[in-house]
């Protein structure tokens, strides 16, 4: 993985506003670091125009490089279009897991006791999604079948980005899936969990079934939290956790793949978790928190030191921004989507000056 080079896949509408503000703040002038930052236009245009071709190239580069930074894009309705490029990325790129984060955002009110940052780490593929299905019979005696399908390699790379995660956020594992009823299926995903838990007594473990995480996290005390999950449950799980923080301006979403060894990531995408809001386009005042927040994430998990410090130092420095009251429309305020970037980029830069000279 080259943690000084990142590939920017871009977007549609606001997706690509956004993601040229995230861009901004990662350049040399505001981090001290000299970025590599190859382009891919994954615009809707571009995708028909080479049959998804560019999708491809673009998976390909951050196959051999590491890291990725994606723009939201259009998928169109039409049953013979181009689709949605996700699923390309993700089999291109042998994305194996789904994180996302959603956090608390400095004067927003959060639901119920949702305080501190929860990650919802699931599978990316298998499971429910991608099940061969079947019915048999007719009229009331119609019968429908499914066959779904986990892999250990897949609930043991789960498992253990999930306790890395945990101990990056200090936060606890918490939840998982129903094993009780499902002791050979979903009891495959405990089974790596406790086995990620002997691997990292440091991290604190406390697992639940999926039915008791939901109705625990409204009323948990508001530690931060990694929910390891199923690929349908997680999916489920993520679209409930974003929004307790009251907006998911807050999140980000990380695709990680694995090579051989699913202990150790070889590839990262990182995205904003909205979509490409075309009725802000061209406005000025769509919020690209989100996006900023991607870039950071990807800078965080690298082994770079400088890159984690980087990526610290935009974290910090987005959310200091709304605590100060520059926030724009979403978030009750009234900055744009430039004057946001802008004090992003002052604060960051301030930040990394400082801890220079400490």
């Amino acid at each position: 993985m080259d943690p000084r080079t990142i590939i920017v896949l871009e977007g549609d509408q606001t997706g690509q506003e956004l993601l040229e503000a995230a861009l901004s703040v990662l350049q040399p002038e505001v981090l001290g670091l000299e970025l590599q930052l190859p382009r891919f236009d994954l615009s809707l245009e571009n995708r028909r125009a080479t049959g998804n071709g560019i999708v491809q190239e673009g998976a390909r580069a951050i196959a051999a490089h590491g890291l990725g930074l994606k723009a939201a894009t259009v998928t169109p309705e039409g049953r013979d279009d181009v689709g949605s490029p996700n699923r390309i990325l993700r089999e291109d790129i042998g994305g194996k897991v789904i994180v996302r984060t959603g956090r608390r955002i400095p004067g927003v009110l959060p639901v119920g006791g949702v305080h501190s940052p929860i990650s919802v780490v699931r599978m990316a593929v298998g499971d429910a999604y991608g099940a061969r299905e079947w019915r048999e019979g007719s009229g009331e005696n119609e019968v429908a079948f499914r066959t779904e399908r986990i892999e250990r390699r897949l609930c043991h790379a789960v498992a253990e980005f999930s306790f890395r995660q945990a101990d990056r956020m200090g936060a606890k594992v918490f939840g998982g899936p129903k094993y009780t009823v499902s002791p050979i299926y979903e009891g495959l995903l405990k089974e790596e969990m406790d086995r990620a838990a002997a691997r990292h007594p440091e991290v604190p473990y406390e697992p639940q079934l999926i039915d008791a995480t939901f109705a625990l996290l409204i009323s948990s005390s508001g530690a931060p939290m990694v929910i390891p999950a199923l690929n349908r449950d997680g999916d489920i799980l993520s679209d409930l956790v974003l929004p307790l923080f009251g907006s998911i301006a807050g999140s980000e979403s990380l695709l990680v793949a694995f090579g051989d060894d699913v202990e150790q990531p070889t590839a990262l995408m990182a995205e904003a978790a909205h979509g490409t809001a075309p009725a802000l386009q061209g406005k000025d005042v769509a919020n690209p928190m989100a996006m900023i927040l991607a870039a950071a994430a990807l800078l965080a998990h690298t082994d770079d030191e400088d890159c984690q410090r980087a990526g610290r130092a935009i974290r910090e420095a987005s959310l200091e921004t709304v605590a100060e009251g520059i926030r724009t429309a979403d978030l009750g305020g009234h900055q744009g989507t430039t004057a946001f970037t802008d004090e992003v980029i002052r604060r960051t830069r301030t930040k990394l000056e400082i801890w220079a000279s400490l």
